[in-house]
């Protein structure tokens, strides 16, 4: 499929409103996602579904549960599609069209061992990008760990720092 010419074409989004992962059991990914973020869904619906929803995701028939959990910037839905029912994605870091969802924390090391300690479940030591591992230098003393939801959806907490750090 052929993609617009960004020397032609700027559409100029701005500002994301929501990032949504599929999952296999809604409840216990709701469970996962409120001892992660500390609160309750801000919306459920057990019931969701119309030819008119289903076309527009392409697909011919839609019958799903979500929850909807609010961030202070970003919201995160949760979706249970009931009919149809996918095959599970095989996601790693490494495939193409994984993707993963970042929390900015202040401090990574304090932020896992508490994670660490209430049984969340990490891919590897905390990491701090050091000198001469990135060009350019902008990420030196960015610190990162990765984990995954019960979906195997990659989530990353942050201490961005330099070129990685945003302006709010």
């Amino acid at each position: 499929m052929p993609f617009p010419n960004p020397a032609t074409v700027s559409i100029g989004l701005k500002k994301a409103a929501h990032v949504g992962i599929a999952v296999s059991d809604l409840d216990r990914s709701v469970a996962f996602y409120q001892a992660l973020l500390g609160a309750e869904p801000v919306v459920r619906d057990e019931n969701m579904h119309g030819a008119g929803f289903a076309q527009s995701q392409g697909l011919p028939t839609t019958k799903l549960r979500y929850a909807t959990f609010n961030l202070d910037n970003l919201g995160i839905d949760l979706i249970q599609f009931q009919e149809p029912v996918g095959d599970a994605a095989q996601v790693a870091a490494n495939r193409p069209g994984s993707m993963h969802l970042c929390f900015h924390v202040d401090d990574v090391r304090a932020v896992y061992d508490r994670m660490s300690e209430a049984g969340f479940e990490f891919l590897g030591q905390p990491y701090t990008f050091a000198s001469g591992e990135v060009e350019p230098p902008a990420a030196v003393g960015t610190a990162v760990a990765y984990f995954n939801d019960p979906d195997g959806t990659n989530l990353e907490i942050i201490a961005p720092k330099g070129g990685f750090a945003r302006s709010e």
